[in-house]
C-alpha cells in the first residue's frame, strides 16, 4: 500500500473525505482516527491557499506538541497528504 494507494485514491472519483478516510485508515499503522479527516481537509485547503503556517484545530483528545492546534505543514507532513495536493506547475526556461 502506501504512496501507490494514495496516488490511486487521489485520482479516483471518490469525494475527498472518503479518499482521506481510506488513506488514514489503510496507509498508516496504527490507523489514524477518522476524527482527523476534517483537519486533513483543512490542511489541504491551507496548502491551496499557500498558507502552510495556518493553524488547524485538532479534534478533541488529539494534540500536536501538547497544543490543540497544529500548523498545516505539520498535518500535511505527518499524514502524508502531499498526494492529495496538486503539484505546483513547474516552469522551465525555454531557451
Amino acid at each position: 500500500m502506501g504512496s501507490v494507494t494514495a496516488i490511486g485514491l487521489a485520482d479516483s472519483v471518490l469525494d475527498l473525505e472518503t479518499q482521506l478516510a481510506y488513506h488514514l485508515q489503510g496507509n498508516h499503522y496504527p490507523p489514524v482516527p477518522l476524527s482527523m479527516v476534517q483537519p486533513c481537509i483543512d490542511a489541504i485547503d491551507a496548502a491551496y491557499d499557500e498558507d502552510f503556517d495556518r493553524y488547524i484545530a485538532m479534534p478533541e483528545g488529539v494534540f500536536y506538541k501538547g497544543m490543540s492546534h497544529a500548523p498545516a505543514w505539520a498535518v500535511i507532513e505527518q499524514h502524508h497528504l502531499s498526494w492529495f495536493i496538486d503539484p505546483v506547475e513547474e516552469y522551465q526556461d525555454e531557451e
